[in-house]
């Protein structure tokens, strides 16, 4: 192999910038040209493909976001704009590409696999939602993120002896909600995982009530339902008065924390040696805290399954 890629995909997650940087000095520590494919998928097609040099990823690794940005391509998930796109690979040179995203992108390489292109993923998202891996890129800094959040919003809530709802991303998966409610201290954390059961909510907040404490903290996981939602069923069945804090895209900013950053530049050079050993189907991720290879389509066929023994601890401590 002489020639490598890298894009980003879908939505964007701290560390993904570590993570280029990994893939280009890796590959051109190990001799290997690399370019640069600007706005995912989209760009791909388009031709947006420039010459990446070491100097090109100087002074990223520090940064949220994504330099090489991402977009939509609805074009891409058409057979025409798939065989668009691996003309501008074939007229580029570029014989494997490392794709670093979330669930869609993954299915995106999937797509370019099956046309013969080499692939290797790398998984990047701050819902941690994708199979095979413990943890994905943007997973700890989002968590953190939250965390600060909820200790900002826990001040309120005692000053004011108010009970409060605080949303958080996960529209199908609810390890950020999971993790940051019991890293938080919440008193209820509802997740997609788990059916809602409004009468234990209420009965944690009046055990709350009953020992004295005057506020409670609610994590939900969007994917659960909406919080406003949420605060109209308390209030109607229970006469809770809530208020509400949706932290929205406030998770997906910000400098990666330093475990991030570590295991975007892990998680990128494995991805160049999975290239050049000759995998064509490759999802990088963590097992047992070491960086591993694994077939894509265990991505797609294997539903790993949220350690809900966190929950149980949570609730165990939130009494």
């Amino acid at each position: 192999m002489r020639k490598i890629a890298v894009l980003t995909s879908g939505g964007d997650a701290p560390g993904m910038n570590a993570a280029i940087r990994s893939v280009v000095r890796k590959a051109i520590f190990e001799g290997l040209e690399v370019a640069g494919v600007f706005n995912g998928y989209q760009g791909l097609i388009d031709g947006k493909i420039e010459q990446f040099q070491l100097g090109s990823v100087g002074d990223i690794i520090q940064r949220g976001g994504t330099v090489l940005r991402s977009a939509r391509c609805p074009e891409f998930m058409t057979e025409e704009g798939r065989q668009k796109a691996v003309r501008q690979i074939k007229l580029h040179g570029i014989e494997g590409i490392v794709i670093i995203g979330g669930d869609g992108s993954f299915r995106g390489a999937n797509e370019l696999v099956k046309l013969n292109i080499p692939c290797a993923c790398v998984p990047a998202t701050i819902d941690n939602d994708i199979n095979g891996t413990e943890f994905t890129i943007g997973f700890d800094t989002a968590l953190n993120t939250v965390i600060e959040a909820i200790d900002k919003i826990r001040d309120t809530a005692t000053s004011h002896e108010r009970s409060f709802i605080i949303e958080v991303m996960g529209r199908d998966a609810g390890d950020l909600a999971l993790w940051a409610g019991l890293g938080g201290g919440a008193e209820s954390i509802l997740l997609p995982e788990k059916e809602f059961d409004v009468t234990s909510v209420v009965n944690r907040i009046k055990k709350s009530a009953d020992r004295g404490k005057k506020h409670s903290i609610i994590v939900l996981a969007e994917g659960m339902m909406p919080a406003n939602e949420l605060a109209e069923v308390l209030k109607k069945e229970a006469n809770v008065d809530t208020r509400v804090s949706v932290l929205g895209h406030i998770q997906r900013g910000g400098s990666p924390s330093a475990r991030d950053r570590v295991i975007a530049s892990q998680y990128g050079a494995r991805a160049v040696e999975a290239l050049m050993e000759g995998k064509r189907s490759a999802a990088i991720g963590m097992r047992n805290h070491k960086v591993v290879d694994y077939n894509l389509e265990e991505v797609f066929t294997k539903r790993e399954k949220l350690d809900l023994s966190l929950l149980d601890l949570a609730e165990t401590l939130s009494i």
